[in-house]
């Protein structure tokens, strides 16, 4: 913590000046110093900067950690108690201390036991100024007991009656989180009729058939150990009676008509009332008097918990309950009493004197009852505590008279009731250093002329040094208006000029001694654009250019930059830049546009711009529009303090009207060169009214503007230096955020220079701590924008104003903001973290709110951690990748996608402040179900043979689940890429590899294959291969080619075709003679299916398809190699062979193989041939 500290300027008075030891900046140079060689030199007292919660929680089976941390010069040694003793830890060989630290380890982990070490430990951090103490650190072992064995007797219970499963859960430390769930580890569901109690118990407002069961469980988690303990299973039986008797409803808890309940300032009140009736009854809650809190108030378990988070002493009142159905209402009303453990109004706060001065530690705090405040000096009670004849005790507060160095100490203050106590440290510093000064010695300043210069003078002493400025060797010190002495050593000169310039002398003295430090100031003469660049009007493929001739200080070196429409120049070697201008060649439309100037050295920087504008050349001589030409003799008259009028005589017009005036303004005191806009009236008017501001060094400007563009502007008018006066009005957007835990950052917009109405302008930033009774506390600053106050509490709010003020006096009354202090990391982890698997790949998660006291911050919501442990289908473990998904706000839920199937998960919850992450909660372990798998990985065909084709394939990359076999589909194909009738074969999950034999030869086939779960089929893989061709078969068809081409065979061929015609009209002869011919024994001779003629239309066979080649076979292979194929012999080979691809299957799915009998046709698949093919010869199918 830091002494509160006044900025101020160098007219403070001595008594007030005496209660103030460094500037804001030194003053935080104790904690984070700015030259760390001085921090060295400083002794300081012991400060606790860390230490384990007062009531500390251990696992008895990991090393305990008991944890102090300190700080202080010379660095302070440790020692710690035990339940009131001295604890040696030398004698103790299971307990060590960390090096330069006070932190203690206990070792557990080889031989210790937790319950040996239980107790109440305290630490003392010590050095030659004092002694801070830690809290008193309450050690436990956290404990996880089982659950008391009994035995459990059915619950036999009539329809529509009320039940209640009492859990009765082991006492743990901390008490366990208590949930029911079934033997197959699902959560049973809950609603308004079935719901847990805040005591664990399972009540039943009304039960149904469907809630008889024989796994009602209840376990209790001990998150500490994280470890996991079940009750015995309870067995619930509803047997129905006809008709099922309606009730009113009846109070199961709380009993009676009325209850009480206490709970502590900041803490979450929970009130429960759960109901039997029938129906189910509705729950309502009201406050009797007065209205549930807004914002804080919540209902959780179906209304039946009411929840109010953050209580205060006005939380106190009497709530009740109403549960209503159809038959009536039954209530209970819960009287609730608000207590309050100490909480702190003002906390001390370190104390930094210089011999000789005075101060106060003030210590007040409050609670229900109201504390007791006791202080101790070093640890010891201060009645008997060495005496300090500077030292007043008066109640919350002690008094500090002319301090001397022995009077460095540590304070404590404790404030305690029967609910809790508070203790902090503060300590008393008297210091007495002789002056010094930090600003590097004959550091160089550099400024513009009519700027303001700023010399800086760091300083630090005890007692605070006085701060005199001379210039020059043999100089008189500094006074007059001309000068601004700021309370931090800084010398301003707020108009820099050329005489100005030379080597300036600070001198910081104290009773102790004297210092001084030279520094340099050199003041430049102004960059100015003295030739500006034009409007110009150019006509399409012309030349233009633009000057800019520049004025600047001989030692500066200025760099000059041409910009088109504020960005770079094209990259276009059209564009030429010399030192004075740019000129443009061979001018297009694109090159339209704003050309800049900008002219920069390494104090200021100016520019100018001018426009160009790109037109086609007139096929005639036309009038000529262009803009107007700038106005001229402009006059000021009627000068008052806060306006003046200004007149002007306007310029050519150039064949466009002028529509309206355009007047700017230059501060030459603030912003020289600089032009602002001021106002613009129409085209018709030559004079305004201009409102003016105090302590601004006015000149005025006017622009014409017609419909072709502005005119330069007019030559400057006058000068009129306006009186000063108090400033109108005060910084704007002012905030308070802090950017550690203990400090507030306050920020706001400083005014701009004619703002500030007068010379020596500077801010009062006020403060004081909300909704606390604590006075406002003010610091004055100069040329800032920002200011810190440490040694806050964490993120508390805080009212805050800053007000301008300059020579003259204050700015109104500055209206007030809230801001908050720094925020920390938060404490705690959401609890009761739940996670309900919707399906494989999705999750809801669901967590209890952190109470919003320990979010320590403004709460920006939830982190989910989830990461996959391992599958569940592999058991085989991989490398964790971590997934985070964030929910915004207050939300107690969410959603986990894209989860892997058949997995195991865990996850936890952190919640989110502006500064950070907490405490992440224990892991939460889920699984997801089985899913459907992917695709097999590969499926190869290979060894083709007549009738067989061999198949490998790959398991599935991701199985998500067990496989319980592949399912494989085939189907052949014909030469127009029809598909025949598709065939079914379920293979073992173990398998492969398979065979398939007695497909047809020479068939194309296309595949289909995928894997299956319990869940269902995956995706499917296809593939297409061919059956060998009969190559006995071939050739004979091959040979009778030949034969029918020969030329014998053709005459042996006609002389059959003479024989048979003779024979038929020797026959037709006869039978006109009443004679007989055996036709039939002839005809009966011919009914060898080997010796019919061929067609000369069938004389060629079709291309043989190489089984490789997984092609179907083309046109004219159709026809088989006997070329004898009649519709009656194709219809036989359908209708008397099985379809090839139904053969028949064992008992475990493996393919038989068999073809046998005559099968009835079955139905057509997809668009495969209506018929079945033949089984004997495949290229018959699909003739």
């Amino acid at each position: 913590m830091q002494p509160k500290i006044m900025m101020k300027k160098k007219s403070v008075s001595a008594s007030k000046a005496s209660l103030v030891l460094f500037l804001c900046q030194m003053i935080s140079a104790l904690d984070v110093p700015l030259d760390s060689k001085l921090l060295e030199e400083l002794s300081q007292p012991p400060t606790i900067t860390q230490q384990s919660p007062k009531d500390y929680i251990v696992d008895p089976r990991e090393n305990i950690v008991i944890q102090c941390e300190a700080k202080g010069k010379p660095p302070p040694s440790f020692s710690w108690t035990r339940n009131g003793t001295h604890f040696d830890i030398d004698k103790d060989a299971q307990v060590t201390m960390k090096p330069n630290s006070g932190t203690l380890v206990i070792n557990i982990m080889n031989g210790g036991k937790a319950e040996a070490y239980e107790g109440v430990y305290q630490c003392t951090a010590r050095n030659e100024r004092g002694a801070a103490i830690s809290n008193n650190i309450v050690i436990r072992p956290s404990r996880s007991p089982l659950w008391t064995k009994e035995r459990l007797e059915p619950n036999h219970v009539r329809e529509g009656d009320s039940l209640v499963l009492h859990c009765r859960p082991p006492v743990g430390l901390p008490p366990p989180i208590i949930f029911w769930m079934d033997n197959a580890f699902q959560r049973l569901p809950q609603s308004e009729r079935v719901s847990q109690g805040l005591n664990g118990d399972l009540y039943f407002s009304n039960v149904q058939p469907e809630d008889t069961r024989e796994d009602y469980i209840c376990y209790a988690r001990f998150n500490h150990t994280q470890t996991i303990q079940q009750k015995q299973p309870i067995s619930v039986k509803v047997f129905s009676t006809k008709p099922v008797t309606e009730r009113q409803p009846v109070l199961l808890t709380p009993t009676g008509s009325t209850s009480t309940k206490v709970e502590l300032r900041g803490n979450v009140l929970l009130l429960e009332c759960i109901a039997a009736g029938l129906p189910t009854p509705v729950i309502r809650w009201i406050k009797e008097g007065g209205e549930l809190p807004a914002n804080r108030t919540f209902f959780e378990n179906f209304k039946k918990t009411l929840k109010i988070i953050d209580v205060s002493e006005a939380d106190s009142g009497n709530y009740k309950c109403i549960a209503r159905n159809i038959l009536g209402s039954a209530h209970h009303v819960i009287s609730v009493t608000v207590k309050a453990a100490p909480y702190w109004i003002t906390a001390p706060r370190n104390l930094v004197l210089s011999p000789g001065e005075d101060g106060t530690l003030i210590c007040r705090a409050n609670g229900n009852p109201k504390p007791n405040i006791s202080w101790l000096a070093n640890g010891v009670p201060i009645a008997i505590a060495p005496e300090d004849p500077s030292r007043k005790v008066d109640g919350d507060t002690i008094i500090f008279s002319h301090v001397q160095e022995r009077s460095s100490a540590v304070y404590q203050c404790n404030a305690s009731n029967e609910y809790g106590y508070l203790l902090a440290n503060a300590f008393v510093n008297v210091l007495a250093e002789p002056p010094r000064i930090l600003t590097t010695t004959n550091k160089l300043y550099q400024v513009i002329a009519d700027s303001p210069a700023l010399l800086d003078c760091a300083y630090f002493g005890s007692p605070k040094p006085e701060i005199e400025w001379f210039k020059g060797v043999k100089g008189s010190i500094l006074r007059g208006n001309e000068y601004i002495f700021h309370d931090n050593g800084t010398l301003e000169i707020p108009v820099a000029q050329k005489d100005s310039t030379g080597t300036y002398t600070c001198v910081a003295r104290n009773e102790l001694g004297k210092i001084q430090n030279e520094v340099h100031l050199e003041v430049k003469d102004p960059t100015m654009i003295i030739k500006q660049p034009e409007y110009k009007v150019i006509q399409r493929y012309g030349q233009v250019s633009f000057e800019c001739i520049i004025k600047h200080d001989s030692t500066l070196l200025p760099t000059v930059i041409w910009l088109k429409d504020n960005d770079a120049l094209p990259d276009d070697e059209r564009f030429l830049v010399g030192k004075d201008n740019l000129t443009i060649m061979n001018v297009t439309d694109k090159d339209d546009g704003t050309y800049t100037c900008i002219v920069n050295t390494t104090l200021d920087s100016v520019s100018a711009s001018a426009v160009l504008t790109v037109v086609a050349a007139p096929p005639t001589p036309a009038i000529i529009y262009a803009r107007p030409n700038p106005p001229f003799d402009l006059e000021l008259t009627g000068q008052l303090e806060r306006s003046v009028e200004l007149s002007w005589i306007p310029g050519d017009e150039n064949n466009s009207p002028i529509t309206n005036f355009v007047i700017e303004y230059e501060d030459g005191l603030h912003e020289p060169g600089v032009w602002h806009y001021q106002t613009e009236v129409p085209g018709t008017q030559t004079t305004v009214q201009l409102k003016l501001s105090p302590y601004v060094n006015y000149s005025f400007r006017v622009i014409a503007v017609n419909e072709i563009g502005r005119s330069q502007p007019s030559e400057p008018s006058e000068q009129y230096l306006t009186k000063s006066a108090n400033p109108d009005e005060n910084p704007s957007n002012v905030q308070g955020i802090g950017s550690e835990p203990d400090n507030l950052v306050i920020t706001w917009e400083s005014l701009k220079g004619f703002q500030s109405n007068g010379p020596g302008l500077q801010y009062k930033v006020s403060w004081r701590q909300k909704d606390v009774d604590d006075e406002w506390t003010s610091v004055i600053v100069a040329n800032v924008s920002k200011y810190i106050v440490s040694g806050t509490p964490t993120f508390v709010p805080y009212e805050i104003k800053v007000q301008a003020l300059n020579d003259l006096g204050y700015a109104p009354e500055p209206s007030e903001v809230i801001g908050h202090s720094g925020e920390d990391l938060p404490m705690v982890a959401p609890g009761n973290v739940q996670v309900h698997v919707i399906n494989s790949t999705l999750a809801k998660v669901h967590w209890d709110p952190v109470p919003l006291k320990t979010v320590r911050g403004h709460l920006q919501g939830y982190k989910v951690y989830y990461w996959k442990v391992q599958s569940l289908s592999r058991r085989s473990r991989r490398h964790v990748e971590k997934k985070i998904l964030t929910f915004r706000g207050n939300k107690t839920f969410g959603m986990l996608p894209g989860l892997e199937p058949y997995s195991s998960y865990k996850l936890n919850v952190r919640v989110v402040n502006g500064k950070g992450e907490g405490p992440a909660s224990p892991d939460k372990v889920f699984k997801t179900p089985e899913g459907v798998p992917s695709s097999p990985s590969f499926l190869k065909i290979t060894n083709p043979t007549l009738d067989s084709l061999t198949l490998e394939w790959g398991s599935p990359t991701h199985p998500n689940g067990i496989l319980i076999s592949y399912i494989l589909k085939f189907q052949p194909i014909n030469n127009t890429h029809e598909l025949g009738p598709l065939v079914e074969i379920r293979i073992p999950a173990n398998e492969s590899s398979m065979i398939l034999k007695n497909l047809n030869y020479s068939t194309r086939y296309k595949f289909y294959f995928n894997a299956q779960t319990s869940v269902g089929s995956g995706s499917q893989i296809t593939e297409e291969a061919v059956t060998i061709m009969d190559e006995g078969k071939m050739a004979m068809a091959s040979r009778q080619v030949d034969i029918a081409t020969q030329g014998w065979f053709i005459g042996l061929m006609c002389a059959v075709a003479l024989l048979i015609l003779i024979l038929l009209i020797v026959c037709f002869i006869r039978r006109n003679k009443g004679g007989k011919y055996p036709v039939k024994e002839k005809e009966d001779a011919h009914a060898d299916p080997e010796i019919q003629p061929m067609k000369e239309d069938d004389g060629t066979f079709g291309e043989y398809s190489d089984a490789e080649d997984h092609k179907p076979l083309k046109k004219g292979s159709r026809t088989p190699s006997d070329r004898t194929v009649k519709k009656e012999d194709s219809d036989d080979s359908l209708v008397d062979y099985g379809e090839g691809v139904n053969g028949q299957f064992n008992e475990d799915g493996s393919f038989i193989g068999q073809y046998s009998g005559k099968k009835e046709k079955e139905p057509a698949e997809g668009n495969e041939s209506s018929e079945a093919p033949s089984p004997v010869n495949a290229m018959n199918s699909f003739v």
